[in-house]
Formats: structure tokens, C-alpha cells, sequence
């Protein structure tokens, strides 16, 4: 059986409904899609590395951090979240097809960017990195419209600079982290010009080779400067092994000699100060200092002599001394 249907006019256009259909619903369905869309187009929320960057009608309005927030709801309002806790990297040179344990890179010749002219007129191949961040939202998104092509574009600038001021054997050997240390401040000076909202974290030349064709006598070089290296750090290591041992024998002896000087020199005071007080008593008495002087004598060397013989002088027999270690007597 057929269900009586009515006709309504909404909008415009002409729909058939059910008789008992209440139009009310059909509002109240209405008012709650739009109290959703409201609520969802209300509120966002930013990340913990993001920053969201408002616009009303295209124009900016505010910068949000990391949570919820609101802004005006129909699209009056739109967020734009920017990463800036993340980690932005641009190869130059090479790139990375797949990074893992076992990275893959691109076989395509990428002359155009890594092969430059050094300042003693010899070609090198130079491959390097650029890892940024994105300081000011707010100029990252509206100040420059490529941003990525720009950094690009000044980073082969300054390298080309740079390393047309030094030599081949520099740019190979000592001079890569002195270069690499310079190009990135030079990028920050041209890039905080622009006023794009970037920081760069770090500028790394990966690789730095002469051409294929003219690597055998390069690498001989190398070789050479390693080996020159490693014999100036040996010598340093010896020098610092030899020299403070050095150093702390000759402080050994000098104290020892300014002992021995002490010594001598106390000793040789106490012997002046003895004699002067034996000459002021022998002055007093000379018949008791000279005997005392000659007992005191006599007690430092018989203790040292084995045999001792006592003589009497008047004696006029055969043997004229007295035998002290016959018989026990000593």
C-alpha cells in the first residue's frame, strides 16, 4: 500500500514527503549539521613541533604555539602549521634515494651543481649538505614565494665563493671544516637580508674529491699530507713524553744543590761560631782548653784505630811499650 506523500517547496524547488513528515525536523537536522561544522571549523589544535600561523581573509592575523585553540569559524579564519622543530636538509652534488642501514643513493651526474672552479684554477667535485630550521613562521610563509630554491640558489653562491679562494689541496685537506664553518655564516648573512624566517644548523661537505680523471696523483697527495700529519703528532707526543721529564729532573737537581748549599753553608756557620767560642775559653785558659781540646781529640780517633800502643818515653828497656790486647786488656 502506498504511503500519502505531500508536496513542500523549499528553496525553490518542489519535494514530495511523507504526510505525516514534520517539517521542524528537517530544520532541527539542519541547525545541528551547522552547530557541527561551527564546533569543527572552531576549534584546531597545533603540535608539539608546530607553530600555526592565522590568517583572516588571507591577511595574518596571529601565530598560535603548540595546543588547542580557536579561531573564526566558515573558513573567515585559516591555520597554517608550520613545522619548526623539524629538521629541514638540502643535498648538493648527490642525492639520497632511500636512508636506512644500507643508504641508496642517486647513480645521475650531478656535475652542475658539484664541480667548481678552486682559486689555484684546478676543478674539484664537492658534495654537501644544509640542515635548517624555520625560525619565524610568519616570514617563511609570506615574505619570499620559493623559499627551498632560494636556499638552494645561495648555498651553491657561497660555495663557489668560498672555495674559489682557496687552493685544490685546501679544499681536499685542512681547510674543509674552515670552509664549510664560513659558508654557513655567509648563508645566514644573505638569508637574514631576505627575511625569510630560516636558521641554518649546518653546512657539512660530505665529500670532496678531485676528478676522476686526475684522482691517482691526488690521492698520492693526501696520502702524503696524512703521512706528514702523523709524523708532526708523533714528534709532539715525544716532545711532551721527554720535556716535562726533563724539566722534572732539572728542578730535582737544582733543589738537591740548594740542599747541599744549606748544608754546607749551616755546617760551615756552626763550625765559625764553634771556633770562635773555643778561642774566647782558650784565651780565659789556654792550659785547660788545649788539654780538653786534645782529650776531646784524642776521644774521636782511638775509637777508630784497632790496634793502640802506649809508649813510655823514659823507658830505656828493650821493648818500651805496654802489649793493651794481651791478656784481655783492651
Amino acid at each position: 500500500m502506498s504511503q500519502m506523500k505531500k508536496t513542500f517547496n523549499i528553496g525553490g524547488e518542489s519535494i514530495e514527503l511523507p504526510v505525516n513528515f514534520n517539517p521542524r525536523l528537517l530544520g532541527l537536522g539542519a541547525i545541528l549539521l551547522l552547530a557541527v561544522i561551527l564546533l569543527f571549523s572552531t576549534f584546531f589544535s597545533i603540535g608539539p613541533d608546530e607553530q600555526g600561523v592565522v590568517q583572516r581573509f588571507g591577511k595574518y592575523v596571529r601565530t598560535e604555539d603548540s595546543g588547542l585553540h580557536m579561531k573564526m569559524p566558515l573558513g573567515i579564519e585559516t591555520v597554517k602549521k608550520v613545522k619548526v622543530e623539524f629538521v629541514f636538509k638540502e643535498e648538493f652534488g648527490f642525492r639520497t634515494l632511500k636512508s636506512g642501514v644500507k643508504t641508496i643513493y642517486s647513480d645521475r651526474n650531478f656535475q652542475d651543481e658539484n664541480l667548481m672552479l678552486t682559486g689555484d684554477l684546478n676543478l674539484g667535485v664537492v658534495e654537501w649538505i644544509v640542515q635548517f630550521k624555520i625560525s619565524d613562521p610568519r616570514e617563511f610563509l609570506f615574505n619570499l614565494r620559493d623559499v627551498q630554491k632560494t636556499i638552494r640558489d645561495v648555498s651553491e653562491s657561497v660555495v663557489r665563493e668560498i672555495v674559489g679562494d682557496r687552493s685544490v689541496t685546501e679544499v681536499l685537506t685542512t681547510g674543509r671544516m674552515e670552509v664549510a664553518t664560513e659558508v654557513q655564516l655567509r648563508m645566514q648573512e644573505i638569508l637574514d637580508t631576505y627575511e625569510i624566517g630560516i636558521k641554518i644548523g649546518t653546512v657539512k661537505l660530505q665529500d670532496v674529491n678531485p676528478p676522476d680523471v686526475v684522482k691517482p696523483a691526488f690521492n698520492e697527495v693526501n696520502e702524503s699530507k696524512q703521512e706528514k700529519e702523523r709524523m708532526i703528532n708523533q714528534a709532539w707526543e715525544a716532545y711532551n713524553q721527554q720535556i716535562p721529564r726533563a724539566v722534572g729532573e732539572a728542578k730535582q737537581t737544582i733543589e738537591s744543590a740548594e740542599g747541599y748549599k744549606l748544608n754546607r753553608v749551616n755546617r760551615a756557620q756552626g763550625d765559625a761560631d764553634n771556633f770562635r767560642a773555643v778561642w774566647r775559653a782558650y784565651r780565659v785558659s789556654r792550659d785547660v782548653t788545649r788539654k780538653r781540646l786534645y782529650l776531646e781529640t784524642m776521644s774521636e780517633i782511638l775509637p777508630k784505630i784497632k790496634k793502640k800502643y802506649v809508649i813510655d818515653e823514659e823507658q830505656k828497656n828493650v821493648l818500651p811499650f805496654l802489649p793493651l790486647e794481651q791478656g784481655g786488656v783492651k
